[in-house]
């Protein structure tokens, strides 16, 4: 009897301590089959969680601020509802991109893209494989191990749909085909509060999760969309990915890409890959994270300019991006490109390189620079 009593105290103390080993413990191993233990376990205990906030910055003229919060008051009551989830309208997977649909297989893929022309590291712990032409037809795909989509996105006008939403549709018509967007996404115990954002909306239905970026330059019009399948969703316990090599090139990689082919929609020339100044905005990245900074001047007082100058890259003129907290590079670049001075580097006709850095705090936090260069 004794050894029962000190084993349900060991198991308690285990669970209370959960917020110190779950997040390092995750990242090598999927935790999600313990839920249900802790779903018991917060209606035996009662346990208070305490609220975070985590940031979501775009630095500049115009300073975009998003919040998430793990609020306990709202994890006790999403439990006991958590087999019943109440929308308030139904959502089905409406959209497809370039004929391509969540569930759609690797043969379907590659008859109507063909080969990808690069694969990258997602914060999912899978691959985005990346198709396009000359940064026309942007398409990024992810497969799961039966080989058939989990997730996809698309910037450029390849959205079809059943309810003639698509690339340049209103923010109206999308909440009139959709519904009320989603205010809270649940990870395991915790419930992720979305604050309204006018650059996104977030729909939920049984099999997937539907991201709509809006252009705010644009009336607010449809500008990319990003599908994930609700089992891809789940296995990703939080915010935040561990940020190790392969995911900090994979968001170097997507930002580049996604750069390009914003560029190319808008009619402006594909930027070239330079090695170089991609150094110089890694380094940046790191300094920012390891200081507990953001700016686009160090610590030091040094510039971007400086910082080029230090590392012997050669240009006529030159243009530094920032963004920080965002999950994904796909959320930095969207946040960017609705932020005006951003935009402008963006979209500047005169550059013709680019190198990006992104590094990650010790709270796996992204920070993301982009450097522009006319050599």
């Amino acid at each position: 009897m004794k050894r029962l009593f000190f084993f349900i105290l060991f198991i308690a103390a285990l669970y209370l301590a959960k917020p110190l080993w779950e997040e390092p413990v995750s990242r090598y191993v999927d935790i999600s089959f313990l839920e249900p233990v802790d779903e018991k376990m917060a209606s035996l205990l009662n346990k208070e969680s305490v609220d975070t906030a985590i940031r979501y910055i775009a630095d500049g003229a115009d300073k975009a601020v998003f919040f998430l919060t793990s609020k306990s008051a709202e994890v006790q009551e999403t439990v006991s509802e958590a087999k019943k989830p109440v929308l308030e309208k139904p959502v089905k997977t409406q959209l497809s991109i370039h004929n391509i649909e969540l569930g759609s297989t690797e043969k379907q893929v590659t008859a109507e893209l063909g080969k990808p022309k690069n694969r990258s590291m997602n914060e999912y712990g899978s691959e985005w494989l990346t198709y396009h032409n000359g940064y026309q037809n942007f398409v990024m795909v992810s497969f799961d191990e039966q080989k058939k989509v989990n997730a996809i996105y698309t910037n450029d006008d390849l959205i079809s749909s059943t309810s003639d939403i698509k690339y340049g549709s209103s923010k109206t018509a999308v909440r009139e085909t959709f519904g009320e967007p989603i205010k809270e996404i649940r990870k395991g115990l915790n419930i992720f509060v979305l604050q309204e954002s006018e650059g996104f909306d977030v729909f939920q239905s049984e099999d997937a999760y539907t991201y709509v970026f809006y252009d705010l330059h644009q009336q607010s019009k449809v500008t990319a969309i990003q599908l994930i399948a609700t089992t891809l969703e789940q296995k990703k316990t939080g915010i935040y990915a561990g940020g190790d090599a392969q995911l900090q090139e994979g968001f170097e990689q997507q930002l580049f890409d996604l750069t390009n082919a914003a560029r190319v929609r808008h009619g402006y020339s594909i930027l070239q890959w330079e090695g170089n100044v991609a150094e110089t905005a890694r380094n940046h990245s790191g300094d920012m994270a390891d200081n507990d900074y953001f700016s686009h001047q160090n610590k030091q007082g040094k510039s971007p300019f400086d910082r080029m100058d230090d590392d012997n890259v050669t240009y006529r003129s030159a243009g530094e991006n920032l963004a920080y907290g965002q999950s994904s590079s796909i959320f930095a670049h969207e946040g960017l490109m609705n932020s005006e001075g951003h935009r402008e580097n963006i979209l500047l006709d005169t550059y013709s390189h680019l190198g990006t850095g992104v590094a990650f705090n010790e709270k796996f936090q992204p920070y993301y620079t982009e450097n522009f260069l006319l050599k």
